[in-house]
């Protein structure tokens, strides 16, 4: 099947299947495990931070860098349709009791600095105290330029906040922007990298900060249940993914181009591209039957109201491409 969903279907490739199987490894909450040792430590020289952590989820990550910079009753500053805000089930107040601030992201995806300094509370008793930024990139797909983090970070630091980066997709925007990794995170205090998603690793993500907030989040991590033994071959599958599968993010991008300029050029369908993402509109009549089709041809979509979220990865190739353009034209065709 070819699944459009997310990038998070992507399957280990047989390649990294190899590299997980030959994996050393030894109990990870000891700190004995050479291939989560290995990963913690390149991801901290590549993004410029003195330390890492291994951990389930990228989710986990971004709550256990809140819970870290935050105490209960502290506000966190971010925008409505981030991760952290929307779609992380509320974990940063159930178990930190940390309130949200939502702004509205901008058309770029960015949190505006007039925006972040309109939000940030007073040192008032009626008020929870603003605390950290929480920024995110890419977002859907949109890779915000360097220039508008910076920005937003300098608001926050100007205000005493700590600032986190959810970097679930950092690599896409790296490449997007040719602008290196190291400079992405110097924006940030804290940042999350996902090792799934479009760097193809079956999971884990790693939390990448200053020695001592990498020591404290380890300890949260253990009472969250994070705390894995024999890691390192999920590990390896992320050194693996450092090696071979950051450039060729490009081939992602580039499909996803090519996918939304043939859509485009359809009757009444509008695409737009954001790195690997395609998010497309029907503006006659909706995408009704586009799922059936797609079936047909063994394509799996997410089919969502007004607008459709198309997401290339590994899985995609050429082919692939070929019989996705067949599918929508299909549909069209049936609709007309």
């Amino acid at each position: 099947m070819i699944d459009l969903r997310s990038d998070t279907v992507t399957l280990p490739t047989l390649a990294m299947r190899e590299a997980m199987a030959a994996a050393a490894v030894g109990d990870d909450v000891y700190g004995d495990d050479p291939s989560v040792n290995l990963l913690e430590e390149r991801l901290a020289a590549l993004l410029g931070k003195e330390a890492g952590l291994f951990v389930p989820s990228g989710t986990m990550g971004n709550l256990i860098a809140m819970l870290s910079q935050c105490a209960r009753g502290d506000e966190v500053i971010t925008a409505r349709q981030y991760h952290v805000y929307c779609d992380e089930a509320g974990g940063a107040a159930i178990v930190g009791g940390i309130m949200f601030a939502p702004l509205e992201a901008a058309s770029d995806g960015a949190l505006d600095a007039a925006a972040i300094a309109d939000t940030i509370k007073p040192d008032d008793f009626h008020n929870p105290p603003s605390r950290l930024l929480c920024l995110e990139n890419t977002h859907c797909g949109k890779a915000i330029p360097l220039a508008r983090m910076q920005q937003a970070a300098e608001v926050a630091r100007a205000n005493g906040l700590k600032v986190h980066l959810d970097g679930a997709r950092i690599f896409n925007a790296v490449r997007a922007l040719d602008v290196s990794a190291g400079e992405f995170a110097k924006t940030a205090d804290s940042v999350s990298v996902c090792l799934s998603k479009g760097l193809g690793a079956p999971a884990g993500s790693v939390l990448l900060g200053a020695r001592d907030l990498i020591d404290k989040s380890r300890r949260i991590r253990k009472f969250l249940g994070g705390g894995m033994r024999q890691a390192g071959v999920l590990a390896a599958a992320g050194l693996y993914a450092l090696d071979h599968h950051i450039d060729r993010l490009d081939d992602d991008h580039t499909r996803a181009q090519n996918l939304a300029d043939y859509l485009n050029s359809m009757n009444a369908l509008e695409a737009e591209c954001a790195t690997n993402m395609v998010f497309v509109k029907c503006a006659d009549r909706g995408f009704g039957g586009l799922a059936e089709t797609c079936a047909k041809h063994g394509v799996i979509i997410t089919e969502g109201g007004e607008k459709t979220r198309l997401v290339l990865h590994l899985g995609i190739d050429d082919a692939a491409l070929a019989t996705i353009k067949e599918a929508f034209t299909d549909w069209r065709k049936s609709t007309s």
